[in-house]
């Protein structure tokens, strides 16, 4: 009997539970937590940003201030040439020396009218300019490994060779047979040679340099020759002077550059011809420079790269028929150019390192020989 009611409890405990724990309709299923998101790993990179696309030429608009010291035809070469790439800039040109353009820039710095200078920003100027031009260097500086840049300010694009520019009516009238720095010491070509002043003209500098190059640099051999050129000298404030009044023949001799006198040729001039110094001559490297807060930079970045480019270069030796010698080291000379092959030149060495540190004191040993000869 107690067995039986025992196990009558048990089966009543069992039927209590059961109905404690059971329901008619199914039990609400709770939702699945959210997983967090995967956190990138601290040193994963963002997803890079996809480069702008590259600006065709004929989208660039506007206009461009050109400040240069170059000759008439090289301006004419560089604005056909540039606008055949970019036809939509317009182009307006202040033309100077070095010095006078440098000396606009500063006037001007407080509210810049130029854009960029070419011609005249020579390899031996140091960091002289940069309070007016900005650390920019075009896109072809690694390229130019023969010509880097000097100060990271001038983008090296063309040579400047010393020659002399001779009158040959006037030589042949003097019984004249000019060939060397010596033969300009003649006394029949007294106040018959014109220099322009090389404290503020850089093809003036050019040719104090190349002076220096043959005679020792700052040495007392050239300085010795200097001022025994002194009197012999007429100084004029223009570049342009020193190869075009020689073919007038208001000038014997015309102590220059070869892309100025080379020109004159070119364009039938008859009575002239280049002389390249017996002795030696050397070649300053010239650049051009991009002007600090200028208006219309990306016009004038254009126009650098442009200047500097092998394919630009090309197109512009070819326009000028090959009378400038360019830095780029892929740049093709055209067939039947005006300068002389540099194979056919005696070439003396320059301490641009030398004359770029003191710069400064050999200017002012010029100017007392010329105040002491009183030019």
């Amino acid at each position: 009997m107690k067995k039986l009611l025992a196990l009558l409890l048990a089966l009543c405990m069992v039927l209590a539970l059961a109905a404690c724990g059971g329901s008619s309709a199914p039990a609400a299923e709770e939702p699945a937590a959210e997983e967090p998101a995967a956190e990138a790993p601290a040193d994963a990179e963002a997803p890079a940003e996809e480069a702008p696309a590259e600006k065709a030429p004929e989208d660039y608009t506007g206009s461009l201030v050109l400040y240069t010291s170059m000759t008439d035809a090289d301006i004419e070469a560089l604005t056909t040439c540039f606008n055949e790439v970019y036809p939509n800039v317009e182009i307006e040109i202040i033309n100077g020396s070095a010095g006078e353009l440098t000396t606009r820039l500063r006037g001007e710095a407080s509210n810049p009218v130029g854009d960029l200078v070419w011609g005249g920003m020579a390899d031996s100027d140091g960091d002289v300019n940069a309070d007016i031009f900005e650390a920019w260097l075009s896109d072809y500086e690694a390229e130019n490994t023969n010509y880097p840049s000097p100060n990271g300010l001038y983008s090296m694009d063309h040579l400047s060779t010393v020659v002399f520019c001779v009158n040959t009516e006037l030589e042949a009238e003097l019984g004249l047979d000019i060939q060397s720095y010596e033969d300009l010491l003649d006394p029949k070509l007294t106040g018959k040679i014109v220099i322009a002043d090389p404290t503020s003209s850089s093809s003036a500098w050019n040719n104090l340099c190349n002076i220096m190059s043959v005679y020792g640099t700052d040495s007392d051999e050239a300085w010795d020759y200097v001022t025994k050129l002194m009197p012999q000298l007429v100084i004029s404030n223009s570049s342009s002077v020193c190869f075009n009044s020689v073919a007038t023949g208001e000038y014997v001799v015309g102590l220059t550059y070869e892309d100025g006198a080379v020109n004159l040729l070119k364009e039938g001039q008859t009575n002239i011809r280049l002389q390249y110094p017996a002795e030696g001559t050397s070649a300053s490297t010239f650049g051009t420079a991009l002007v600090k807060n200028g208006p219309n930079q990306e016009n004038a970045k254009a126009m650098i790269n442009f200047i500097c480019s092998p394919e630009g270069e090309t197109a512009l030796a070819a326009y000028q028929q090959g009378t400038l010698r360019y830095t780029h080291p892929s740049y093709e000379v055209p067939e039947g150019a005006w300068l002389a092959p540099s194979s056919e030149i005696k070439w003396v060495e320059r301490d641009v390192a030398y004359l770029t540190e003191h710069h400064d004191e050999i200017a002012e040993h010029w100017s007392q020989i010329r105040a002491d000869a009183g030019i």
